[in-house]
């Protein structure tokens, strides 16, 4: 199992590395000076050398994507001194001698053109919107998805089955964004007396006289809209599985003893039946929080996907930059968390 572990780890180090590799290249053709966005046009050649050193923009291109390599790597080679200790703090593993060390940190994203402030602080503060909202879009369509997909499979061939699955191709073939802006102008503009719902809103707002608050029904338009495509696509998973079990012949048993409907189809069809299903939403977590950049946009949700939109708008490069590898790295720790559950669960993974 350890060897299994590791061998994961290193498949994802690998993979981190490349999108840390393209995004640096990516944004070497980009349009822009990040001297002058630091700087001001009206700075002179003395503070553009040193904003140009700190970036290591003064190195040629290979040593400029060593340093990024380097700065984004929880393992890294730094300087010992005061600088480096303010930049990249952590714990020294290994002192080389002279002035630089072996050393395990927090990853360094460089920091934002427009506000100054560390990349990786930015991303943190957004991070727990995107959370939120990717975790109750997964919720509702696990939950809603589920439930509809063995109504579907209990009335198969009806006209209700019929209905189901066609809305299910529907809310498939619908993307987020178009998703988003239909739910948005529907149930937060239209129907918003009906609804009692916002068409934009925070999943914490300020209050002068009650201070700040939780408000859990602006949460509910933006995981909607999110949560169409994944709900439409369990639909289709529960309503399959679902009718595969039933015609085996152990269900079959079960009703000719006099069972109700109710125990062969929960007590003997459903745990069978939700095995694809459970194996499909354990790894939608990372691409629901993916998907979630042009939802947050739309409902101006305080999320990953908002910031770095913004950022895209105001060429602030390292939010972007920061914003894809951080992404990257969720997408391969979830990835890696399923792949152990499931050589712990099966053991036949365990071998491949």
């Amino acid at each position: 199992m350890i060897r299994f572990i590791l061998s994961r780890l290193w498949q994802g180090a690998l993979v981190l590395v490349g999108v840390a590799c393209t995004v640096f290249f990516l944004f070497q053709v980009l349009p822009g000076d990040p001297v002058a966005l630091l700087a001001g046009q009206r700075s002179d050649e003395a503070t553009r050398a040193a904003i140009a050193a700190d970036l290591g923009l003064d190195q040629p291109l290979p040593g400029q994507l060593l340093g990024y390599l380097n700065d984004v790597s929880p393992l890294g080679l730094h300087p010992r001194d005061s600088a480096g200790v303010a930049r990249y703090g952590g714990l020294t593993l290994l002192p080389l001698g002279g002035e630089r060390a072996v050393v395990l940190k927090a990853p360094y994203l460089r920091r934002s053109f427009q506000s100054n402030k560390e990349v990786l602080a930015i991303l943190l503060d957004h991070f727990t919107g995107t959370l939120w909202l990717a975790l109750a879009a997964m919720l509702l369509a696990t939950v809603v998805g589920i439930a509809l997909g063995i109504v579907a499979a209990l009335r198969a061939h009806t006209w209700l089955d019929r209905m189901l699955v066609s809305t299910s191709i529907l809310g498939i073939s619908v993307p987020s964004f178009v998703a988003g802006i239909l739910v948005a102008i529907t149930f937060g503009y239209y129907w918003s007396a009906y609804t009692g719902l916002n068409l934009t809103g925070q999943l914490y707002e300020t209050d002068p006289f009650t201070g700040r608050h939780l408000v859990l029904k602006n949460l509910l338009l933006p995981a909607l809209a999110l949560g169409v495509r994944p709900l439409a696509i369990i639909v289709q998973l529960t309503r399959s599985s679902m009718l595969d079990v039933l015609s085996q012949d152990y269900i079959r048993t079960a009703r000719a003893k006099g069972l109700s409907e109710y125990r062969v189809v929960v007590g003997h069809a459903l745990k069978n039946a939700l095995n694809p299903v459970v194996t499909a939403v354990s790894g939608w977590l990372a691409s629901l929080m993916a998907g979630a950049f042009f939802i947050e946009y739309i409902f101006n949700w305080k999320g990953l996907g908002t910031v770095t939109l913004r950022a895209v708008e105001n060429l602030d490069f390292p939010v972007v930059m920061g914003a894809t590898v951080f992404i990257a790295a969720l997408f391969v720790l979830v990835n890696i968390v399923v792949d152990i559950l499931y050589a712990l669960l099966d053991p036949r993974v365990k071998l491949g």
